[in-house]
């Protein structure tokens, strides 16, 4: 399905039925990264899934995206949908747009889930991300595969669930350079750590213990910063933790939303 918000076409999927709960999800990939989580969690909330303006088969125009505009399309999305409060699971980028929705539209999460997310980065790495909007600018997505992937799961992983790994690539590979290029603009400018304390729906922080991109001290600064905020490492995980692992991710996330839905 697809909603005109916030000037461009958003693609979504609703399934299931009860309290609304919305998924956002990685850079370069698209809603199918929570085909898992939305299968379980469907059972007992009304999932929400959607494209990021330049990924899937949402709009993708060409520009300099920020994480406000990203949480706009949210709300956006919301509105069209006449969601007035909702449960939010963010991995990642998807977990970047969720702090910053949450400090621009205070009371709308029921609870808030940052998965292998940062509140900031450190300055030194805005070069990293100049060098892969270059690459991708001048040689498409395909440079950004291997690498991806071997920050993305671990070593093990990528040998014993090639199916899943080669899923993951086909998503990085089709994600459109201009919706890519826009969100790595918007990336490197997350500085939210010192508001953190502002946001007030009960939160979890996730975290595999193998995360390169994400590590656990950037999950951990997370935690401290956000007030009654739990966190979870899983084992055995790098930052795709919720494919990983997916029955831990999934685990310690039902449990912390069932008890936020009260």
């Amino acid at each position: 399905m697809k909603i005109k918000a916030n000037g461009i076409d958003i693609n979504y999927v609703v399934e299931g039925e009860g309290p609304w709960l919305t998924m956002s999800h990685s850079l370069a990939c698209n809603l199918h990264m929570w085909d898992e989580e939305a299968k379980r969690l469907s059972q007992r909330y009304k999932v929400l899934r959607y494209d990021t303006r330049g990924h899937g088969a949402s709009g993708a125009p060409a520009g300099a995206y920020t994480l406000e505009l990203l949480a706009d399309d949210l709300h956006g999305l919301l509105q069209a949908l006449g969601v007035q409060s909702t449960h939010f699971v963010g991995l990642s980028m998807g977990g970047m747009i969720g702090q910053t929705f949450a400090l621009k539209y205070p009371g709308m999460f029921k609870s808030l889930a940052l998965c292998d997310t940062t509140s900031r980065y450190p300055a030194e790495a805005s070069g990293t991300w100049v060098e892969r909007i270059k690459t991708v600018e001048s040689q498409g997505m395909e440079p950004m595969v291997v690498p991806t992937l071997e920050r993305w799961f671990t070593v093990a992983y990528r040998k014993q669930r090639p199916e899943v790994v080669g899923k993951v690539a086909d998503m990085i590979r089709s994600t459109p350079v201009p919706g890519f290029v826009g969100c790595c603009h918007a990336i490197p400018k997350i500085n939210l750590t010192a508001r953190l304390k502002d946001i007030r729906c009960p939160s979890l922080v996730i975290v595999g213990e193998d995360d390169p991109g994400t590590p656990v001290a950037m999950a951990e600064q997370i935690h401290h910063a956000l007030p009654g905020s739990k966190l979870v490492v899983i084992a055995s995980a790098a930052h795709l933790s919720n494919l990983e692992q997916p029955d831990a991710f999934n685990q310690a996330l039902g449990a912390f939303v069932d008890q936020a839905n009260g």
